[in-house]
């Protein structure tokens, strides 16, 4: 049979999961009796929060035809698992709301399609509803394009149109090159941990065939094992005899060492090999970076455990070991975003049932410093790494607690983005205005039709880390979308500002601040502080510092019982004598106490404006 191989792209809500059900359910995939919806979607984050966070694979029977469908996510923090889908497949369905348009990540994703050299067909969804324009969609599609192809004009929901889009699959997208003859190679896609049978291995052949009783090696490990099933998903895991040359299946060997697989790898035969390698993936870069702590103590080994078996299947974010004066031993981890973070708490909490406490989110900066022997970080400074530094003599630093000291730094890059906002004309002055506010510089403008732009601004990461998603939100009422790519570093005016809590440095609460904002956020966050640390059983000083100057600072009084509540009459040194007793009791505490710091404390960055 003839192999189609194919992926549905499209901005976030667009209905890719909605149009993948209907090619499921009309196609007899999944019976009628049997479907539900987001039936890709299989992970209960995705179910609640309506997103697809993982890309999905299923094989189709069409016609005389296998169609080999992968559902991708749409949020820009998962921009890593589109990319790998897409060297998956030879075409795509570039999916687009007829009621909203061109959002943000349509441009994003049709732009690495048309790099990776893929057939695009645009598909114009929920043309069922009745604000539904496709004529001025498909002119805003020919304009990112800079082509006129024909849109296919669906409705996912109700199931207009998908008999001519399966055909247009067949017809448009080309057949996979390779053939059964060649040696075998496959392309690793994807991989997950099952407890009882090891490392599940996702593969595209490209040559070759495979089949149990075989022994394959893996290029980059060199690493051999025996295959012990392969099979299809459809979506659940199918065994079959053999897969063969264009085929996305599935590969059980036993591995129980997670380390030996790697996304991006190609499978060979161990008796037969390729010479080289197939062409992987560019390792991901995480751009944003943030603490994680098991809330008890003891989980550390199960933390470490579950990172493990997460990161098999998300090889996107990053993870080491770290230890905290305030939080004990942890895992410093990277992350391609803001929703990428939540993403992976809430999995390890649900998932492997470990509380987890996370710290404010910052970027990695390049700085530029002189090193001080006799300070007393001066060991652990010495060994900041600088791979990936752009500029000789700088070191690459992701943690705030290893900034050096103030005096001692000659220079400071941090890293910028290109976003891409597309909005209503409208609403394009509150956006640009924003941009500024966050240290945006203009870089172009372009109109896709005469009620929408695209306004593309350079700006720093760390302005868009923290709150610049909700506010673009807020200023445009809902109605801009977004997206970026990393550019360069960028010398900034950026100071480490530390807090203190009873006088002393919380490592955890530190952040990385452009200077002219440093006082503002430091006022703004020793209160939020103060409302979420509360009452003690003596006072606190929540400061603020740079450089060892106090920039805000706020008083938490301490809680005070009514000693004297007993005292009815006599005399008034009774009542003294009680009250000078207290103060001497607290005194002593407030030497020797700790203060107890809840959860939410190491967010309160994120927070400042609520």
């Amino acid at each position: 049979m003839k192999i189609r191989n194919f992926s549905i792209i499209a901005h976030i809500d667009h209905g890719k999961s909605t149009l993948a059900d209907r090619i499921l359910e009309d196609t007899g995939t999944i019976s009628k009796r049997k479907m539900q919806a987001q039936v890709l979607d299989d992970m209960e984050l995705e179910r609640e929060r309506g997103i697809t966070i993982k890309a999905k694979a299923v094989r189709i029977k069409y016609k005389d035809y296998i169609l080999n469908l992968i559902d991708t996510p749409g949020h820009v923090d998962f921009a890593y698992e589109v990319a790998r889908s897409l060297r998956a497949c030879e075409g795509v369905l570039l999916l687009v709301d007829a009621a909203q348009g061109v959002e943000a990540q349509t441009v994003a994703h049709a732009h690495l399609a048309q790099t990776l050299g893929l057939k695009i067909i645009p598909v114009l969804n929920k043309n069922d509803l009745q604000q539904s324009n496709p004529d001025a969609c498909e002119e805003q599609i020919w304009e990112v394009l800079k082509d006129t192809p024909t849109a296919e004009r669906v409705s996912a929901k109700t199931g207009m149109g998908m008999d001519d889009l399966l055909d247009r699959i067949i017809e448009d997208i080309p057949e996979p090159t390779g053939n059964n003859k060649e040696k075998l190679s496959a392309l690793i896609f994807d991989s997950y941990y099952d407890t009882f049978r090891g490392v599940i291995i996702y593969v595209r052949l490209v040559g070759g065939t495979l089949k149990a009783g075989e022994t394959l090696k893996l290029f980059s490990s060199g690493f051999s094992a025996k295959v012990e099933e392969v099979g299809y998903m459809v979506p659940q895991l199918k065994k079959c005899a053999k897969l063969t040359a264009g085929d996305v299946g599935y590969i059980v060997t036993g591995i129980k060492d997670i380390h030996k697989v790697k996304v991006g790898d190609t499978v060979t035969n161990a008796e037969d090999p390729v010479k080289k390698p197939l062409p992987g993936y560019t390792d991901a870069k995480p751009v944003v970076f943030a603490s994680i702590f098991p809330v008890d103590s003891t989980e550390y080994v199960a933390l470490r455990k579950a990172l493990e078996k997460l990161n098999l299947s998300d090889s996107s974010f990053s993870y080491q070991n770290e230890n905290s004066k305030a939080l004990g031993f942890g895992f410093r981890l990277g992350f391609m975003g803001l929703l990428h973070i939540e993403i992976i708490k809430e999995r390890i909490e649900r998932e492997f049932n470990i509380p987890l406490i996370a710290t404010t989110p910052n970027v990695v900066y390049h700085v530029k410093f002189r090193l001080n022997k006799h300070h007393p970080d001066a060991l652990k400074l010495s060994a900041l790494s600088n791979a990936g530094a752009e500029s000789p003599g700088y070191k690459v630093i992701d943690n705030p607690a290893f900034f050096p000291p103030h005096g001692d730094i000659i220079d400071i890059k941090e890293p910028t983005v290109i976003t891409t906002i597309v909005c209503p004309v409208e609403f394009m002055d509150n956006v640009m205005k924003l941009l500024k506010e966050k240290r945006g510089e203009y870089q172009n403008l372009e109109h896709i039709s005469n009620k929408r732009v695209i306004i593309n601004f350079m700006m720093p990461m760390s302005e868009m880390v923290i709150d610049f998603y909700n506010k673009l939100k807020s200023v445009s009422k809902g109605y801009a979308s977004f997206d970026y790519e990393m550019s360069d570093y960028k010398s900034a005016n950026v100071v480490l500002m530390e807090i203190l809590i009873h006088h002393q440095p919380v490592d955890a609460l530190s952040v990385i601040i452009h200077k002219d904002k440093a006082e503002y956020v430091g006022r703004a966050l020793c209160k939020k502080l103060k409302d979420l640390i509360g009452k003690q059983q003596f006072e606190i000083a929540i400061q603020a510092s740079i450089n060892s100057r106090v920039l805000a600072r706020e008083t938490l009084s301490a809680m005070r019982k009514d000693v004297t509540a007993k005292c009815y009459g006599g005399d008034i040194s009774r009542k003294r004598k009680l009250l000078e007793k207290q103060k001497a009791g607290k005194k002593k505490m407030k030497h020797i106490g700790n203060v107890a710091v809840p959860q939410d404390a190491f967010v309160a960055m994120l927070k400042i404006d609520e």
